[in-house]
């Protein structure tokens, strides 16, 4: 039996982004079929994130090669070719390459790429079908538009960083890069709907994206909260600004988590620790009661919990269907029983590194007809220039020097 072609077949992107946000959406076209040809430059080893370890795969000797892990989990699926985009020779090459393109990808500054005629309006002007993607840090128009986008700083102008940590501390940044990651998530749904435009209309277009931007749009049901009430939300730590309890709570071995959806929830999670007079209060027998006298509620659940052991509590939680869990350490969640039904982690081919193959993180999607492919291992620099270049690039280009 032939198997099965990715969702994305025949679909070709031209990948000019390097870092996060743009790799993490062309890894997912990557990974759903499409042919995704990522542009390093030769004047600098590569994307940036080659050279940021400490982690790198090692080469068959033990030795560090430029697979490093934060490249390698955002470049599967994808043939590396190293052209310099400042090059007339190479802008030539890559002309070439966008005019067989379906999708452009690029996270330059806006009008960054304009000098060597890779701008969208160029290419688009020239192409018509093409959609092009542009990722920045604030987007195309705006008084910051010029000023450089970095997770961190999207992270802190779009507001989550205000709401993330301790009541008590400072503000806190996610502990991944989160707002590269979800705009990487909005650039591949943006694309994806572009295409489908695209194939109904035949014509393409240019689709503007921001760190900044898509990090406001999901401040979800704080940001909404702001908007409804006019009062700025508050650092809660791992508390919820909606529902009571919901929370890290300390048990005697260490810490679980509860979230406690409705009302009935609740009382079944009283009956289970045992707190009659607590379910009998009427100041805690609604959300809206719980969340008013959360400071009261709080002291009177803390001690029933601290006292019993992790697997005990979850035990009597379960039992009775109230929603909890543990907190992993990513070793406990990446080699749970739960990740390794699920292909949370995948080993991919490579006969140059030690062990003869990566372990990387596994695509979530699952489909029943065009499942997520794993074809290609995240490339070493440069590595795929000539295949690249005779099967698809211009008359006469040739190797860089």
């Amino acid at each position: 039996m032939a198997a099965s072609k990715g969702a994305l077949d025949g679909v070709f992107v031209l990948d000019l982004s390097r870092i996060l946000a743009g790799p993490t959406c062309t890894q997912l076209l990557g990974d759903l079929g499409a042919t995704v040809i990522k542009v390093e430059n030769p004047k600098t080893g590569g994307d940036d994130t080659r050279g940021w370890g400490p982690n790198y795969a090692r080469d068959r000797d033990g030795n560090p090669t430029d697979l490093s892990a934060y490249f390698m989990a955002a470049n599967r699926n994808k043939r590396s070719i190293a052209v310099d985009i400042a090059d007339p020779e190479g802008q030539r090459i890559l002309r070439h390459l966008a005019a067989r393109a379906d999708i452009v990808i690029e996270n330059f500054k806006p009008d960054g790429l304009k000098k060597y005629g890779l701008d969208h309006a160029t290419l688009c002007a020239a192409h018509p079908a093409l959609v092009y993607c542009s990722i920045s840090g604030y987007g195309q128009t705006g008084p910051n538009r010029a000023q450089p986008g970095y997770d961190l700083m999207a992270q802190g102008f779009g507001g989550i960083m205000s709401i993330t940590g301790e009541p008590d501390g400072a503000p806190m940044k996610v502990g991944v890069g989160i707002a590269d990651v979800m705009c990487g998530m909005y650039a591949t749904i943006g694309i994806l709907a572009a295409l489908r435009h695209r194939d109904q209309t035949g014509e393409g277009q240019h689709i503007d994206l921001s760190l900044v931007d898509s990090s406001m749009a999901w401040l979800i049901n704080e940001g909404t909260n702001y908007l409804t009430s006019g009062q700025l939300p508050e650092r809660r730590g791992n508390a919820h600004p909606n529902i009571v309890p919901y929370d890290a709570f300390e048990c005697a071995d260490g810490h679980i988590l509860l979230a406690v959806g409705n009302d009935a929830q609740f009382q079944r999670f009283c009956d289970a620790l045992g707190l009659r007079d607590v379910a009998a209060d009427g100041r805690f027998t609604t959300n809206l009661g719980r969340i008013k006298h959360r400071a009261d509620l709080m002291p009177a659940i803390r001690p029933a919990m601290a006292a019993l052991d992790k697997d005990d509590l979850l035990a009597r939680l379960r039992a009775v269907s109230v929603p909890c869990g543990p907190i992993n350490t990513i070793a406990g969640a990446l080699t749970s029983d739960q990740a390794q039904a699920r292909d949370a982690v995948v080993g991919i081919p490579r006969a140059d590194v030690e062990g003869g193959q990566l372990s990387l993180l596994g695509n979530p999607l699952k489909f029943s007809a065009t499942p997520v492919r794993y074809d290609r291992a995240p490339p070493r620099f440069g590595q795929d220039t000539a295949e690249v270049l005779e099967t698809w690039g211009p008359a006469g280009a040739g190797l860089p020097k």
